[in-house]
């Protein structure tokens, strides 16, 4: 029975095979995640992981259906698994809006589904860190926000050279079109030009401007001079006087979600061109209007961070950690008369909150060793077996060794 394709499984360390994917590591990027968003003031939340198919042909159309696993549950209802997150967040805010003091710094490591294409860095499913900060129109929240993804990105072992956030302005680019003459009803053709103009060839974004009133001459000179304006000077400055200049750049290539997408946006790439986007988001003003079918209305941002470019990243930098568990104590049962005290000794130290490794069945002395030795383990413990009341400690790495009660284990560790 093989596993379906697009989906993982997720193995203890050592993996079977270069291609698995490492549980260890999984959790490790979680609890790094999590860490950081605590240094940053987010709290955790969840939602359910089958929603009504409404809650995203709603915000994305129905366009959406066929990338999603959807289906009729028993009730002849449509549902979805999640695709994404955010539009749960929206749902839930509008539904809570007076119970939480404003700006709500809320994030989430949710399993998405999407029934896509397969290839390099996207599967059918994935993790996600998604942060969004609810309820704050000054430009300090993205900043904010970016700032934070910014230390995610350093706290997993990425450095200065390693990414870059690309950060563009929905704002300045609805500027650039009403002020050169844009024609009204073609704003969405020309967006979708600029969406897809590192994609095709610049003759292929030049044909698609026509009857837009803008031509690619003009949208060269705006992408080059790179001036950020309005909300996204006021962010570059923020980020500036924090001393994250260096990780940051003004690209106005960047468009994203042309029907989400409200404000200043922006994008994480690894600077050597290898992978698709680490992550992305921006501010979205509309939704929880959109999603609270306007009976609540808070501005909003955020961005999302999936765990599979991330950690193919990692890996090709060689910046995973060893994640292999290595207990603190293998404990030795040489005697199997002492195996009584020993199991004993063993559920005092896990008491103490060591981890404890031991042959659950007689086991010669050598092959002990060896499975210690395996398992890196910190210390080798046995009851000595001329003073049963004592325990001999063995520093596996140092090779010191000394002999005293259970309770030497404080000084040791």
């Amino acid at each position: 029975m093989k596993t379906l394709k697009g989906f993982r499984e997720f193995y203890p360390d050592p993996v079977p095979s270069r291609d698995a994917w490492s549980f260890s590591i999984r959790q490790w990027l979680f609890d790094t995640w999590r860490n950081t968003a605590r240094q940053y003031g987010f709290v955790e939340y969840d939602g359910a992981p089958l929603e009504p198919l409404e809650l995203y042909t709603q915000k994305s159309g129905e366009e959406i259906v066929n990338q999603l696993y959807n289906f009729k549950d028993k009730g002849d209802r449509d549902v979805a698994l999640r695709p994404e997150m955010t539009p749960t967040l929206a749902k839930l805010v509008s539904q809570s809006a007076t119970q939480y003091r404003k700006p709500l710094k809320w994030f989430s490591i949710p399993q998405l589904f999407r029934y896509e294409r397969n290839q390099k860095g996207r599967l059918r499913e994935h993790f996600q860190l998604n942060a969004d900060i609810i309820g704050e129109e000054d430009p300090g929240a993205d900043a904010e926000l970016i700032s934070f993804l910014i230390d995610v990105l350093r706290a997993v072992g990425l450095r200065k050279g390693d990414f870059v956030i690309r950060i563009s302005s929905r704002t300045a680019w609805q500027d650039f079109y009403q002020k050169n003459g844009g024609h009204p009803d073609r704003s969405y053709d020309f967006y979708q030009a600029i969406d897809k103009m590192e994609r095709v060839p610049e003759e292929v974004t030049s044909q698609s401007l026509e009857g837009t009133g803008i031509s690619i001459g003009q949208v060269r000179d705006f992408i080059g001079r790179a001036e950020p304006v309005g909300d996204l000077a006021a962010v570059v400055d923020q980020l500036t006087q924090r001393g994250l200049s260096d990780f940051i750049t003004v690209d106005y290539r960047i468009i994203r979600g042309l029907a989400y997408y409200t404000g200043v946006v922006f994008e994480a790439f690894d600077c050597s061109g290898k992978f698709r986007a680490i992550a992305g988001g921006g501010r979205y003003d509309n939704l929880v209007n959109q999603v609270s079918g306007g009976k609540v209305s808070m501005p909003a941002l955020g961005f999302g961070m999936g765990d599979v470019v991330l950690t193919e990243l990692l890996k090709d930098l060689g910046r995973l950690p060893d994640t292999a568990f290595k207990p603190d104590i293998y404990f030795a049962i040489e005697d199997e008369s002492l195996r009584p005290q020993s199991l004993a000794a063993i559920q005092w130290f896990r008491e103490q909150g060591f981890s404890v490794v031991f042959p659950i069945t007689a086991t010669k002395s050598d092959r002990q060793f060896k499975h210690a030795t395996e398992l890196q383990s910190t210390l080798l413990v046995h009851i000595d077996p001329l003073n049963p009341g004592q325990l001999t400690f063995k520093n596996l790495k140092t090779r010191e060794k000394t002999t005293g009660p259970r309770e030497q284990i404080h000084s040791l560790s």
